[in-house]
C-alpha cells in the first residue's frame, strides 16, 4: 500500500503511555447478550465490536487495569511508524468522506482515534485490548491497540499494511453510519427484538461497514493510487478470516448461524467488494438486499 508522504490526520490521541495515577477500574464479564457469545467464541479476534452490543455490557470487576486520562492526549511521537501509518489511513478515510458527504449536501465531522494499550477508559464504558479495535458511538472515537495487527499477522494470518488499513476503515465506518443515522436506527430496532433478531440486525450493520471500508478504498485509489499489486488480495483474506463461521470453527466450535453478529467469510468479502468496485454508499444499503 503506498501511504508515505501523504497526509497525515491530526484526530489522533496517543494514550499508550498509560495514565496510572488514580488506578483504575475492573473489566468484568457480563454473562448475558451478545457480547459473551463474541468475546468466548472468537476470543476478541474480531473487528469492528459494536460497542451498544459489547462493551455496554462489560460491567464488574475482574482485576484488569483501564488507563485513566489525565488531561488531553498527546499526539504520538513523529517517528513511530506505526502511528504515522494508523494516522495516515485515518487522514484518507477523512479526505474521502468529507467529499462524499459534500456532494450529498453533508457535513461530515470525522472521529478521534485513540491508540491505546491493555485497557482503556471510553464512554462506552471499559475497553480491553482483547476485543479488538472498536468505535464507541458516545464519544464519536475509534480505539485500537495496535498489538492487534501483531495478533492479524501471527494468530489469524492475515498479514499486510492494506488489511491493516481495512481494520481502520471499517472502525471508521462504524462512525459513518452514526453520522448518518443508522446506527441509532438500528438499535432502536434491536431493542424490539429477540436476540436472535438482533443479531441479524447487527450483521446487516457490520455487513454495511465492510462495504463503506470498500467505498474508501475505491475513492483512495481513484484520488491517490494506494492501492500496490497484492493488496486487495491482502484485505480480502482478512476479511475471509474475521468472517464469524471462520472464528467458530477455528476456536474448535459448533458454527451456530443464529450467534452471528458480524456474517460469513463469503459475505464478508462480498460486501467490501462491492463498495470497492462500485464506490458507492447506496451500493452498501444492506439493510435493503434480500440476499447478504
Amino acid at each position: 500500500m503506498r501511504w508515505e508522504g501523504n497526509r497525515e490526520s491530526s484526530n489522533v490521541e496517543d494514550r499508550r503511555a498509560g495514565g496510572g495515577g488514580g488506578g483504575g477500574f475492573g473489566i468484568g464479564g457480563g454473562a448475558i447478550g451478545i457480547g459473551t457469545i463474541v468475546v468466548a467464541l472468537i476470543g476478541g479476534a474480531v473487528l469492528g465490536v459494536n460497542p451498544l452490543t459489547i462493551l455496554g455490557i462489560l460491567t464488574g470487576g475482574d482485576g484488569a487495569q483501564v488507563q485513566q486520562q489525565q488531561g488531553p492526549a498527546p499526539a504520538p511521537p513523529a517517528n513511530d511508524q506505526a502511528a504515522r501509518f494508523v494516522s495516515t489511513v485515518l487522514a484518507d478515510t477523512e479526505d474521502v468522506w468529507t467529499q462524499l458527504f459534500k456532494q450529498g449536501g453533508a457535513t461530515y465531522n470525522p472521529p478521534k482515534l485513540v491508540l491505546f494499550r491493555g485497557a482503556v477508559r471510553t464512554a462506552c464504558g471499559a475497553g480491553q485490548a482483547a476485543m479488538g479495535p472498536f468505535y464507541c458511538p458516545a464519544d464519536r472515537k475509534v480505539y485500537i491497540d495496535l498489538s492487534f495487527y501483531e495478533t492479524m499477522k501471527n494468530r489469524m494470518g492475515a498479514p499486510g499494511d492494506f488489511a491493516q488499513a481495512y481494520v481502520i476503515a471499517h472502525e471508521v465506518a462504524h462512525h459513518v453510519q452514526n453520522e448518518l443515522g443508522i446506527s441509532e436506527q438500528a438499535e432502536r430496532a434491536r431493542s424490539q427484538m429477540s436476540q436472535t433478531q438482533g443479531n441479524q440486525v447487527s450483521v446487516r450493520i457490520e455487513l454495511q461497514a465492510d462495504c463503506y471500508a470498500g467505498v474508501w478504498a475505491h475513492h483512495a485509489q481513484n484520488s491517490r493510487n494506494i492501492l500496490e499489486q497484492g493488496d486487495v488480495e491482502e484485505a480480502m483474506n482478512a476479511a475471509q478470516k474475521i468472517g464469524d463461521d471462520a472464528l467458530q470453527a477455528n476456536a474448535g466450535r459448533a458454527v451456530v448461524p443464529e450467534s452471528f453478529t458480524h456474517g460469513t467469510s463469503a459475505q464478508r468479502q462480498r460486501w467490501f467488494a462491492t463498495g470497492l468496485k462500485t464506490g458507492s454508499v447506496q451500493a452498501c444499503d444492506t439493510f435493503k438486499a434480500r440476499s447478504l
